[in-house]
């Protein structure tokens, strides 16, 4: 009886040790998404290929509002030769869920700059960044942006 007692209290201890740890992890986690995100959106507007470079997954691909696809090197030679300009990203309801070495940030964003075929535009959209831990470090691997109808 009283190994039980032994095991229990022991098992409790363990339990009020770890949850907080883990939840902690979970924070710190959120708040490097929340970083890099912010990050990624600086390199866009300032067109810092050498940021774009350390951000994104080589095999990172980028769907556009408009349903175009992009590769990280599509989107950097792009950036490089000026087909792509970023003026400005204005976030809203930032979402951070993170699973493990994933995690996946939803916002509201309002965009003005050109697209690669030189278009103006300016829009509201719907996106979602998906971030993979990869060798200790946060890699954007996916992002999707949605166009909301005006």
């Amino acid at each position: 009886m009283k190994s039980v007692k032994l095991i229990a209290l022991i098992v409790t201890i363990l339990s009020l040790l770890v949850v907080p740890l883990a939840w902690s992890q979970g924070g710190n986690a959120e708040q490097q998404i929340k970083q890099l995100v912010d990050q990624h959106i600086a390199a866009l507007i300032k067109a810092d290929t050498n940021s774009l470079e350390k951000l994104l997954a080589d095999d990172c691909i980028i769907i556009r509002g408009d349903g175009s696809l992009s590769t990280k090197t599509q989107e950097i030679e792009n950036i490089k030769a000026g087909a792509v300009k970023t003026e400005r990203i204005d976030l809203q309801d930032l979402k951070i869920r993170v699973y493990g070495h994933t995690a996946i940030a939803t916002a509201l964003s309002t965009f003005k700059g050109t697209t690669p075929s030189g278009t103006p535009v300016s829009s509201t959209l719907r996106n979602t960044r998906i971030w993979v831990k990869q060798k200790g470090n946060w890699k954007l691997v996916s992002m999707q942006a949605t166009r909301l109808s005006q």
